[in-house]
């Protein structure tokens, strides 16, 4: 394993992630209380998640849903949408919801960059070298989650939304991680991190 997986990786996950919740502490804690209000339940929830070399772990987020129950696989289900507030789709589509997790990145549970934590389903179902992706933290963003961005969206156009996430998005998530385990680096980091910001601020003006 490189310098960069073994030590730099982690200093600068910390290093990001405290400068990061310092700028934008105000901004969580008013989305929370803004998700609190149009909920009626708590802004902030937990939800176990799958982290490196699959040590369970609870992921923050900001709730979205005037709902409390997630599914197995964690694929949201056509109630789960009708359950989205107009408050949660803003959050959502801007990620601000996500940025909470930045603790997560604090605590070492997370990095921010990497492949996205999923729910015990889908990552203990993980076999023979489909496991390398356990070998590194999860992320806040990653070359998958770039590339899936509008998973719900695509996801609520399929008659069996759990199928094809099955059969379709998640082994190309797990292809796009196996590689993106394989050429990790500070730069290859730094240009995912830099995308992911264009992209929000593009989906942001939509």
């Amino acid at each position: 394993m490189n310098f960069y997986l073994s030590y730099g990786k982690r200093m600068f996950d910390f290093a990001a992630a405290l400068t990061g919740l310092l700028l934008t502490g105000w901004l969580i804690l008013l989305a929370a209380l803004v998700a609190r209000v149009s909920t009626g339940l708590p802004g902030f929830f937990r939800h176990e998640r799958v982290g490196q070399h699959g040590r369970r772990f609870r992921i923050l987020k900001i709730r979205t849903m005037k709902t409390t129950s997630v599914s197995e696989k964690g694929v949201p289900t056509a109630e789960d949408l009708r359950s989205l507030t107009p408050a949660g789709r803003f959050l959502r589509r801007t990620k601000i919801d996500e940025l909470p997790q930045l603790w997560n990145v604090l605590k070492g549970d997370m990095s921010l960059v990497g492949p996205r934590p999923d729910v015990p389903a889908y990552m203990d179902a993980l076999e023979g070298d489909d496991r390398i992706i356990l070998n590194v933290k999860p992320g806040i963003t990653g070359p998958a989650t770039l590339k899936f961005r509008n998973e719900e969206e695509i996801l609520t156009t399929k008659p069996d939304p759990v199928r094809y996430n099955d059969e379709v998005i998640w082994p190309e998530k797990v292809r796009i991680n196996k590689m993106y385990v394989a050429r990790c680096g500070f730069w290859y980091d730094l240009g995912i991190i830099l995308k992911t910001v264009l992209t929000v601020l593009k989906l942001s003006k939509n």
